[in-house]
């Protein structure tokens, strides 16, 4: 179903099931029967020619009238648009030229759609299209003595809220199961018609659960799990079916590391297809992949702000602000802030995330949109490499909380860019494009790393990284529906190209001992400072194309079959002994 603030498409038959629809009727005062003849009031009216549902629209932000209508009575259709000052009929009528549609007032400022063949004087097939007269009293009274009407709620249930497509992505709806997702297919497909296993994890559940951190949702999905091996903070891997990879993405864009570390403060949701998806994807794990879908603009307003505490000394304040740029919602913005500051039960841990991320969103037309969106996360984390020392093979009793190493600092800067675009040419084909860059910066200048004990010592040995990741990449889709002999296509045509470059520099040092019962810091002093010892440069070309048909056979049996042609090609070099291979 089409729904705007202004028009108001109904589905005679689906007040059945799920959804509630509020009127709200409040100061109204009761002065005469509504008339029922067309209204004569003139409105200088600057529509142009376009899809019907749109022109629709336009009058009535312009006019101030209300239509009632089923959705799919405009479907497909085209109006001729109005650019002169007319009286409201005559400029419907002109609006609504060559549609075969025909329009009835049933009150000062609504109007009724239907085809001609359905115009008729019976009172009980009108009402089909019209909601029934409420009548409310009042002992209420204004100062003139008219009378206030209080609130009056009339519900009625549809057939199924998500036929409104902006209904999955309101930030008032608390459903726990989403039933359409796009990782598996690159097309909106409901969960259930996808022949591959995909799990979504709405934004209730993050929110009930007070969500964090991306290794904390992906607990609600069986067969995943994040890589507790190691606890430095910023690179966990994440599990899928056994396979690790410090990989995800970001709506379709593949990221590399810090995955389990992202910040949640603008996810919408998350999707995990278990499996391979390599058609659509190239290289990825066999395991499957995670795909965290981002919040996006909206044109209603609407402003959130969270803070949470917790263990630790953990805080962490959250900002959620969507609206209109511009009043004709050609323009919208959303965006999403977050700090946190954390310590924990280990010595020397601590933490600092500082999160920004503006949308912008432009309506060209009513069938084209453009998406500009950044991100930009700094976090400063100190590490554990959580060494736990053993005696004749058993851990000795220690407590939880030391570390044998020192304060090991670790800053994380990303900076995220992209521009998206799409235009629909008509009810059945689409074309999108996305354009990403993802610059991450990490630098660890001063690692202390706990090995072996011996003697009542501990060892340790000093090393520094600063690692750069890269990625810049481009993908685009061509989606078309048809049928052919009672099958149902969804047909999808697409490439992709990445250049992923990551250069890294290495250095290490001496060692140094403490006592394993009753360490001391810093320690001994390291035997010798730090020297090079790697400074590598690689740069990975990827490209591919690939097409894709999903395939509705009778009896809801769903088929999906592909193919994709994959080019790759890598460069690495070694800078301190001046070799290449590639």
């Amino acid at each position: 179903m089409y729904r705007t603030p202004l028009s108001i498409p109904l589905d005679p038959g689906s007040f059945g099931l799920k959804k509630t629809l509020a009127l709200i009727v409040c100061g109204i005062t009761l002065i005469a029967p509504l008339s029922l003849g067309a209204q004569q009031n003139t409105a200088k009216l600057n529509i142009a020619p376009q899809p019907l549902y749109a022109a629709l629209t336009a009058f009535a932000e312009q006019s101030g009238i209300q239509f009632v209508y089923d959705a799919a009575l405009v479907k497909g259709l085209a109006s001729p648009g109005v650019t002169q000052e007319y009286d409201t009929g005559k400029a419907l009528t002109h609006l609504l030229k060559n549609s075969g549609i025909s329009y009835r007032f049933t009150g000062a400022n609504t109007v009724v759609l239907y085809r001609n063949e359905q115009q008729t004087t019976n009172a009980g097939q009108e009402a089909d299209y019209v909601l029934p007269v409420v009548q409310v009293t009042s002992d209420a009274a204004g100062k003139s003595g008219e009378a206030t009407l209080p609130k009056v709620t009339v519900e009625a249930d549809a057939d199924n809220p998500y036929d409104d497509p902006t209904w999955q992505t309101d930030p008032y709806n608390t459903d726990y199961v989403l039933p359409n997702a796009t990782a598996g297919t690159k097309t909106n497909t409901p969960v259930m018609e996808t022949p591959l296993n995909m799990q979504v994890i709405s934004k209730q559940v993050l929110k009930d659960q007070q969500v964090v951190r991306l290794d904390q949702a992906l607990k609600n999905v069986s067969g995943v799990t994040t890589d507790s091996s190691n606890f430095t903070q910023g690179n966990q891997s994440i599990l899928l079916r056994g396979f690790a990879s410090t990989t995800y993405f970001r709506n379709g864009f593949r990221l590399r590391d810090s995955a389990t570390t992202r910040p949640m403060a603008n996810v919408e949701n998350i999707e995990i297809l278990k499996g391979p998806a390599a058609i659509l994807y190239g290289q990825v794990d066999p395991g499957g992949m995670v795909n965290v879908i981002t919040k996006q603009p909206l044109a209603t307003p609407y402003y959130a702000l969270s803070q949470q505490f917790g263990s630790y000394d953990l805080y962490r304040t959250t900002i959620d602000a969507t609206g209109r740029v511009t009043k004709n919602k050609d323009l919208l913005y959303r965006m999403n802030m977050s700090y946190e500051n954390s310590g924990s039960f280990r010595d020397f841990i601590d933490k600092e995330d500082v999160f920004l991320a503006p949308v912008l969103k432009w309506a060209i037309s009513p069938r084209t949109q453009a998406t500009f969106e950044m991100e930009y996360n700094h976090q400063h984390a100190g590490q554990d490499q959580g060494f736990l020392p053993l005696q004749n093979g058993k851990p000795l009793d220690i407590p939880r909380s030391r570390n044998y190493g020192e304060y090991t600092p670790n800053t994380t800067e990303t900076i995220f860019g992209g521009f998206n675009w799409s235009h629909q040419f008509n009810d059945d084909w689409t074309i999108k494009h996305q354009f990403s860059v993802n610059q991450q910066n990490v630098i660890q200048p001063h690692l202390v790393f706990p090995f072996d004990v011996a003697e009542g010592d501990v060892s340790r040995l000093l090393q520094s990284f600063d690692t750069q990741n890269d990625t810049y990449a481009t993908n685009i889709d061509l989606i078309g529906h048809f049928d052919t002999l009672g099958l149902k296509h969804t047909l999808l045509f697409g490439g992709d190209y990445y250049r992923l470059d990551k250069e890294q520099q290495v250095t290490i040092g001496g060692t140094s001992t403490i006592n394993v019962f009753n360490p001391v810091h810093p320690g001994t002093p390291f035997t010798q400072p730090l020297q090079p010892l790697a400074n590598t440069v690689n740069d990975t070309d990827q490209f591919g194309l690939y097409v894709q048909d999903q395939i509705k056979l009778p009896y809801n049996i769903q088929v999906m079959g592909g193919i994709r042609y994959q080019y790759l090609h890598q460069n690495n070099k070694d800078q301190l002994a001046g070799s290449s291979s590639g």
